[in-house]
């Protein structure tokens, strides 16, 4: 049984079952891919559920002032995604889907091929650390439908052949040049610096403040909540006007 036969059967019967996999709406395989950028799977389906039952389509979203959608994007993190979301949904309802799906705003090579794949049948594999692990250890791409192949090696990727601990005797992939051969990565003892003390969880804070009209959070000193503030203005984030500091 070929690689690609292999894990397209494996596919079927382990696969994790998200809600997005069930459409090849573009729109929607894109909020996907834009939500589950350095977010985990298990936050982003309640998330992607309620969103597109809000805004079912690019021109839903593109109606809104990016304050709604930032608002409604808080919890998820990296604020910035939200706007080039938006920005991407207006260009969409504008002037429809261009052929280099890089030409919205935000949509790098990964979230291109991964809209042309899951979305638009085009023969383009998404390539993301998960998949990139899969591919270095069994040394060669395995042929299939782009689609199902890009999903069962992101999945492959997250629950057997994972990066500290692989599982290769759970792997339907027998003529791994690999198998056997990755020990198991112990976890660094070094410590790592507090998420609170980072900008980018004040940067959060502050979006979500204004989002629920509440208070800046305590605590931050005047120059790094300075700075937080300089550096969302600055990404559009947030608006600092005669009325006041809020969301645009």
């Amino acid at each position: 049984m070929s690689a690609g036969t292999a894990l397209a059967a494996w596919y079927r019967e382990q696969g994790r079952d998200l809600p997005w996999r069930r459409t090849r709406d573009p729109y929607a395989v894109l909020v996907s891919e834009v939500m589950l950028q350095q977010t985990q799977v298990a936050r982003v389906v309640p998330r992607w559920e309620t969103w597109m039952a809000r805004w079912p389509t690019a021109a839903a979203v593109a109606r809104e002032p990016v304050g709604e959608v930032l608002r409604a994007w808080v919890g998820l993190g990296y604020n910035r995604r939200a706007v080039r979301l938006w920005e991407a949904c207006r260009v969409v309802a504008e002037h429809g889907w261009p052929d280099d799906l890089r030409e919205l705003p935000g949509v790098g090579p990964y979230t291109a091929a991964a809209v042309g794949a899951f979305a638009l049948g085009r023969d383009e594999l998404p390539v993301d650390t998960n998949v990139a692990r899969v591919l270095g250890r069994l040394g060669e791409r395995p042929r299939g439908e782009a689609a199902v192949l890009g999903q069962a090696l992101m999945d492959l990727g997250a629950m057997v052949c994972t990066a500290r601990s692989p599982r290769c005797a759970e792997c339907p992939l027998e003529d791994c040049r690999s198998r056997g051969a990755v020990p198991a990565r112990p976890r660094s003892d070094v410590r790592r610096a507090r998420f609170e003390d980072t900008d980018r969880w004040a940067r959060g804070r502050v979006v979500a403040a204004l989002a629920a009209g509440e208070r800046l959070p305590d605590g931050l000193e005047s120059g790094r909540l300075q700075r937080v503030l300089d550096g969302l203005a600055r990404d559009g984030l947030v608006v600092l006007d005669a009325s006041g500091l809020r969301l645009p």
